[in-house]
């Protein structure tokens, strides 16, 4: 054989070997993708399910998870969905099992090689299952330090969904920095019964409008609506929905769930999943949670108050002031 042909089948040899290593290669790349799957109770517009969504898509856009959810689902068929996924091989299952804690529960024993992260009231449960919420309380206090000094009446109205320690713990940190601005503010609490019902907390903020108050808190969509309508001011909640209301909206405490979730992709796709309690990633130190900008309230709130959430924004962040944890239902004021 002479010294070109020889060269020749070395150079084919080689081709042939590199070849058949990325065949190789192939499933182990494909499975390096994580089967992820989350089930919602309300739609993916929903304030809070929107931010899990949100990080969801955003880590499958980076090509580190294949990524399927269900919406509206209902309490009654949350069991079953959990299972149906379970069963159809994904590695890390999310969701929100407030009203069916004990249920999810019990799917997350029977799964013990899936790891499941819930939005939950109670406490992580080994081997696998795991909680989050949104810590968000120390944006809310400096939202609430915003809406404090916008007040002109003194008078603030408060619409939430449900009286849960999770959505108390926010309200209560927002009155207290409303009062660390004016101490004499007063607020109308309003509860709607619903998650999601916009036409309904519409009619509970116009009734609070009636009464006097000037800047509502939209813990729940439609309160801003209203507040357009009748020319008042509103404070946002897990999201800022001031692009959408830009003459109405001063400022939100945003939740990002993209600390929670991509430390959860990690450690599942690591195997070092465990029953833990992943809430205080959403806190600011973490970046799981931030005051909006004011964007086009910047020079309309009073630049007392904004040096004033400033000075407190850098003590939360530094550890120097830590916002109190109420979880008592708040009440009316006035």
């Amino acid at each position: 054989m002479t010294q070109l042909a020889r060269r020749s089948l070395l150079n084919l040899m080689a081709a042939s070997a590199v070849l058949m290593s990325s065949t190789a290669l192939m499933p182990a790349m494909a499975q390096a993708k994580l089967k992820v799957a989350a089930i919602y109770t309300v739609p993916v517009e929903q304030q809070w399910v929107s931010r899990i969504h949100k990080a969801l898509n955003e880590a499958k856009a980076r090509g580190e998870i294949d990524y399927v959810f269900s919406e509206n689902t209902a309490n009654a068929d949350y069991e079953r969905v959990m299972r149906q996924y379970a069963e159809g091989g994904n590695t890390l299952i999310l969701g929100e099992v407030f009203g069916v804690e004990a249920a999810a529960r019990k799917v997350a024993k029977d799964y013990p090689k899936v790891s499941f992260l819930m939005g939950s009231s109670g406490k992580p449960q080994a081997p696998n299952f795991s909680v989050f919420d949104n810590y968000i309380q120390e944006p809310a206090y400096l939202s609430g330090m915003v809406a404090g000094g916008m007040s002109k009446s003194g008078h603030i109205g408060m619409v939430g969904g449900y009286p849960i320690p999770e959505v108390n713990r926010l309200m209560h940190a927002f009155m207290l920095g409303a009062k660390e601005i004016n101490p004499k503010v007063k607020f109308t609490v309003s509860f709607i019964g619903s998650w999601f019902d916009p036409p309904k907390a519409k009619e509970a903020a116009f009734a609070m409008i009636d009464k006097g108050a000037d800047v509502l808190y939209a813990e729940r969509f439609g309160v801003s609506d209203a507040a357009k309508e009748k020319g008042r001011l509103a404070i946002g909640n897990v999201i800022n929905t001031q692009p959408q209301y830009p003459d109405t909206v001063v400022a939100s405490a945003l939740w990002n769930m993209e600390p929670t979730v991509d430390l959860a992709i990690k450690k599942a796709k690591s195997g070092q999943f465990k029953g833990e309690d992943y809430g205080p990633y959403s806190m600011m130190k973490f970046k799981g949670s931030e005051l909006a900008p004011l964007g086009t309230f910047e020079t309309k709130v009073p630049a007392e108050v904004v040096a004033k959430v400033k000075a407190k924004q850098a003590a939360i962040l530094s550890g120097a002031f830590k916002v109190p944890v109420v979880e008592t239902e708040p009440k009316s004021s006035n």
